[in-house]
């Protein structure tokens, strides 16, 4: 397990992430989510020791990265691409790092079929598309079998055969045990990925979640009825909550403890048993992007425009 305990890091008087707690338990994977420059990149420095907190501190199985005597069994990382030799093989560079590390030569052909780069292993760096570089990054986290997984953006560059493959890839490493931290702004990926959530935003926690805890509540009943108002009083009376959707439509909260069916049924008997007509009813769901812009809203540091609208059109 990774713990992170009130980890700050300050440069000068600029504050990069402030007081984060939150735990990378084994065998699952937590989904690390937040906008552009909310410090997500360096808090993983500072859980391995690449950056030096300010204050806090970071452990794996209680004991800090950079006193651990065998760092590549404890931890493997994918944190940039682009850290590579080029002119060096794919080979090369993983036997360099073996070596490095007291591994044995076994392990790098043993990764390189892992992540599919068998074929490719003599061809300089240089050559490799990005993808390649991607899976190389994780044949270079996984050389010591690590128990500990950190992977920031490891789906970038990749194809759909090439994410699928790094989704099965993690999901299986987490059942055997692993402890796994990944990064992504590919969110309906991380959705498919991700047992848990640790969400920041500007450096601070916003939150730690499960995946179906963040998701709970999302679901509504769309209603549309000859009487809205009336049958909106109506269904608050029998104890559900809701609120109009738009000029002619309600939304209707699911309760956790009652189904989406069941949640309709009593919406339509509602309707029926005051004689009003429905003339839309249907279950729409939010998904984890969703969720997730609502829950950052007051944490981006960036925000688009509003489209402008003109006789033209929309600009």
């Amino acid at each position: 397990m990774i713990t992170v305990e009130r980890l700050s890091k300050r440069y000068g008087s600029n504050s990069a992430i402030e007081d984060l707690t939150f735990t990378v338990p084994d065998a699952a994977v937590t989904g690390f989510l937040g906008p552009n420059g909310s410090g997500k990149s360096t808090t993983m420095r500072c859980i391995l020791g690449l950056d030096s907190p300010t204050s806090g501190r970071a452990a794996f199985d209680g004991e800090e990265f950079a006193g651990l005597p065998h760092k590549a069994s404890v931890a493997g990382a994918l944190l940039d691409a682009s850290w590579f030799t080029p002119e060096r093989s794919g080979r090369g560079h993983l036997r360099v790092l073996a070596a490095g590390a007291g591994l044995p030569a076994s392990r790098v052909d043993a990764c390189l079929e892992l992540v599919g780069l068998s074929e490719a292993a003599g061809k300089k760096v240089a050559g490799y598309s990005l993808g390649m570089k991607q899976r190389l990054g994780i044949a270079a986290a996984m050389l010591g079998e690590p128990k500990h997984l950190i992977l920031d953006e490891p789906v970038n560059g990749l194809d759909p055969e090439g994410v699928s493959w790094m989704r099965r890839t993690i999901r299986r490493l987490a059942s055997d045990g692993c402890a796994v931290l990944v990064s992504s702004h590919l969110l309906s990926e991380m959705q498919l990925t991700a047992d848990r959530l640790v969400v920041i935003g500007r450096g601070t926690m916003i939150g730690e979640y499960g995946l179906d805890e963040f998701l709970a509540g999302s679901s509504r009943v769309i209603v549309e009825s000859s009487d809205n108002d009336h049958l909106l009083r109506i269904l608050r009376g029998i104890g559900l909550e809701g609120e109009p959707a738009d000029t002619s439509r309600l939304a209707i909260a699911i309760p956790t403890d009652i189904s989406e069916r069941e949640i309709r049924e009593m919406i339509a008997q509602t309707a029926l048993r005051e004689s009003l007509s429905l003339t839309h009813i249907a279950t729409e769901s939010q998904n984890l992007e969703d969720r997730y812009l609502a829950a950052t809203a007051d944490s981006q540091e960036y925000r688009s425009a509003a489209p402008v609208h003109t006789e033209q059109g929309v600009h």
